[in-house]
């Protein structure tokens, strides 16, 4: 996000994910820098996040305003403070199973236009999936999306034209228990790449193409 944004500017940024992300070193129960990344970027954290050895060129870039979480479903209590202190769009897993994915999509970018029409970014962590489709991640957590929920994430993306870059993260073949974990993992994982590049379940074909003559 950070590369993307010295790239193009402001971005919207959806945030695909069982976890927010949002701890500061200093609200973090474990210290895992991974539980952290939001907090390095937007702007409205920057006085609560102290400086440390090596993150120098780690400069804020993202407003609380352009960010919107899909997928919650385990969130420490200090981040749900912060996310309540900074009004961020979150469509927990409850809110999914109460709209429906289709709707969430709907209104995840409704909001992120609000604000003009910026180039989206989108971070996907496979364990926003459920570890029942995805399980070689390190930090599973039960209930998440569907396979089928996951791609029309991607694919509602894809079709909007403002896409314009993705991290799909944490796809750990190491963490999985049996060949099959494994590989439904990975796979997932490149279906929804694909999806985000355009392709469609009901099939696609080339721009210039055309029926042969009889």
């Amino acid at each position: 996000i950070h590369g993307h944004a010295a790239a193009l500017g402001q971005l919207g940024v959806l945030w695909v994910d069982a976890h927010a992300d949002i701890n500061t070193p200093l609200t973090s129960y474990t210290g895992n820098i991974h539980g952290q990344p939001l907090s390095y970027l937007l702007h409205e954290l920057q006085s609560k996040v102290p400086a440390l050895p090596n993150f120098s060129w780690l400069k804020p870039c993202l407003s609380a305003g352009d960010l919107v979480y899909i997928g919650l479903r385990d969130v420490d209590p200090a981040e749900h403070y912060i996310l309540q202190m900074l009004g961020v769009k979150m469509f927990s897993m409850s809110k999914v199973d109460q709209l429906g994915v289709a709707k969430v999509m709907e209104e995840a970018c409704d909001y992120l236009s609000t604000r003009g029409k910026k180039p989206i970014h989108l971070s996907f962590d496979i364990d926003a999936i459920d570890p029942s489709i995805t399980p070689a991640t390190g930090t599973p957590v039960t209930g998440g999306l569907t396979y089928r929920e996951g791609l029309c994430i991607a694919e509602h993306l894809s079709q909007t034209g403002l896409l314009s870059a993705v991290d799909l993260v944490e796809v750990n073949p190491l963490r999985g228990q049996t060949r099959d974990g494994v590989q439904s993992t990975v796979s997932t994982a490149v279906d929804l790449l694909l999806a985000c590049f355009g392709r469609q379940r009901e099939g696609n074909h080339l721009q210039d193409y055309c029926l042969p003559e009889p």
